[in-house]
């Protein structure tokens, strides 16, 4: 049942709506998860499903101990699924049609201070040709704020360092073109001229970083990476690569820039979504407050 179902619904948010791969594997994880609960429920067919069904997969996450995020998430993919079947008509109503989702506030994201990143960038070997590299990663990622599934699709086309920017194609196909700070367009050039031909090994590669066998460097090894950095450098907070992203606009914010400077630059589409730094840069000066304010 499930690649019948999954299939062209997945083929739909590609092709039409566009989304970017990570969305889809997640909409793919939420949904398979959706599905294997009906299936051990002994539920053969959508059209078999209630809004009773979907409430008794919504207890069965929380008693997983899903977070209201992730069982909003999940049910935000489960909802297109029965919107596409139903509009298709492939089902004969849609149970979620009136069911509202659970409302979020927004949460603010984790970032690293100022002394945190100078101290992780700090930490790659600059004698040996992956730490060359992996310090390029790191300067690059938050000099840019770019996506690490966007660093690590980086052609080398794409970086222009006459120039100093570098072209990003980020969710949707859509490209935006960042500048780049001295320090990064040092550490990419120093990567490309000593250590890149070293990991191709004269092969040939149209991706900017590579992983040590001279293929596109992973997500998961460039995450593996940072954790690694992260323990050397004595960072204790919660750290990934979207870490870097957010403190390198938390950054700009509270230096004056604008924020639909920091809009453009973060690829966003709705101003709304970079709205959540103020509410970062607030809790900061709450902080700053609390701590020096004898009256606080």
């Amino acid at each position: 049942m499930r690649g019948e179902i999954l299939d062209s619904f997945l083929h739909y948010l590609a092709v039409e709506k566009g989304l970017a791969r990570n969305t889809l594997e997640a909409y793919s994880r939420d949904l398979n998860a959706y599905l294997a609960f009906l299936e051990a429920e002994g539920i053969a067919s959508l059209a078999d499903t209630s809004k009773l069904t979907i409430m008794a997969f919504i207890r069965r996450l929380q008693k997983r101990g899903l977070s209201l995020r992730s069982i909003t998430r999940a049910l935000v993919a489960v909802r297109g699924l029965y919107r596409y079947h139903t509009r298709e008509g492939l089902l004969p109503y849609d149970p979620l049609e009136d069911m509202e989702l659970p409302k979020l506030g927004p949460t603010l994201p984790h970032v690293l201070t100022i002394q945190d990143c100078e101290q992780l960038l700090a930490q790659p070997d600059a004698e040996s040709p992956l730490g060359i590299r992996d310090g390029a990663m790191l300067e690059l990622l938050y000099a840019t704020g770019m996506r690490v599934s966007e660093l690590c699709d980086l052609p080398i086309s794409g970086v222009n360092l006459e120039a100093g920017f570098v072209l990003i194609r980020g969710k949707g196909g859509k490209e935006r073109v960042c500048p780049i700070g001295e320090m990064a367009m040092e550490r990419v050039k120093n990567y490309l001229e000593q250590a890149r031909p070293l990991l191709l090994k004269g092969r040939e590669s149209p991706f900017l970083f590579l992983n040590n066998r001279g293929a596109r460097m992973s997500r998961q090894g460039f995450w593996k990476l940072l954790r690694h950095y992260a323990l050397q450098a004595g960072i204790t907070k919660h750290l990934t690569p979207h870490t870097l992203r957010h403190s390198f606009a938390t950054h700009l914010l509270e230096r004056g820039a604008d924020l639909r400077f920091i809009q453009a630059m973060l690829g966003h589409a709705d101003i709304g979504t970079t709205q959540i730094y103020t509410h970062v840069n607030q809790e900061y000066l709450k902080q700053l407050h609390r701590k020096f304010h004898p009256r606080a």
